[in-house]
């Protein structure tokens, strides 16, 4: 990877989040407060999501409207934010570019064909979790009234953003960090090791947690944030 490009020190570094599917601001609401406790500012943008009129064109001028005149943004996207938050950092300068169990594209590839790309149903085979369960592979490690709250459904993910391809040639110009949840059940550890490496030639950094970690573990997930924000300075 690239060095890329770095901003200087900063007393408040601004945390763009970007949302995966679903598109809801809302899953990082237990992470804004940590981060902001430790002298941060985090933006957490909301996506309409299940607008069929909108790709990642208009996605990315949301995130950036969101992120304002901002400068240097530590841009975070979740899962299928990983999509968007590379198109983020190739529009403006960030200082550094972190994914969450995330869904790395590769150019030209659209989230409807990566799943058969990285191999992700066979990974999860291997990890002993045949087929899909809700409760058991995303929801097992949230507290009881947000495993209620996210089991009566939410946002849908517009059929257009798994459609439209990933525009991108080439990986932007930013330092970029991968954290993959421990026990991330929809994405086993070992399968984002593999795709990280394959993709971005990165290690992976291990955090507590499954799939939706910002949820379930936002104490821990905010300080790897920090981390990463430290490795950049």
């Amino acid at each position: 990877m690239s060095p890329g490009r770095r901003g200087g020190p900063s007393r408040v570094t601004t945390f763009l989040l970007l949302p995966g599917a679903g598109g809801e601001a809302r899953y990082w609401h237990r992470v804004v407060p940590e981060l902001a406790a430790r002298g941060h500012e985090p933006v957490a943008v909301d996506l309409p999501a299940d607008d069929e009129t909108l790709g990642w064109a208009e996605y990315t001028a949301l995130a950036l409207a969101a992120l304002g005149d901002r400068p240097d943004p530590v841009v975070v996207g979740q899962s299928m934010g990983a999509f968007l938050g590379p198109l983020v950092c190739a529009a403006v300068p960030a200082r550094r570019l972190v994914l969450v169990n995330p869904m790395i594209p590769a150019p030209g590839e659209s989230a409807g064909q990566w799943w058969e790309a990285t191999g992700q149903a066979e990974a999860r085979t291997e990890a002993g979790y045949d087929g899909f369960d809700l409760e058991r592979d995303f929801l097992h490690d949230l507290p009881a009234d947000l495993r209620t709250e996210l089991a009566a459904g939410g946002r849908n993910q517009s059929d257009r953003s798994f459609a439209e391809p990933f525009p991108l040639a080439a990986w932007p110009e930013v330092p970029t960090t991968v954290l993959a949840g421990a026990d991330d059940r929809l994405f086993p550890l070992a399968f984002q090791r593999r795709v990280a490496r394959e993709r971005l030639g990165l290690d992976v950094q291990v955090v507590p947690g499954g799939h939706l970690n910002a949820l379930s573990r936002p104490v821990e997930v905010a300080e790897a944030l920090v981390e990463a924000l430290a490795g950049a300075a």
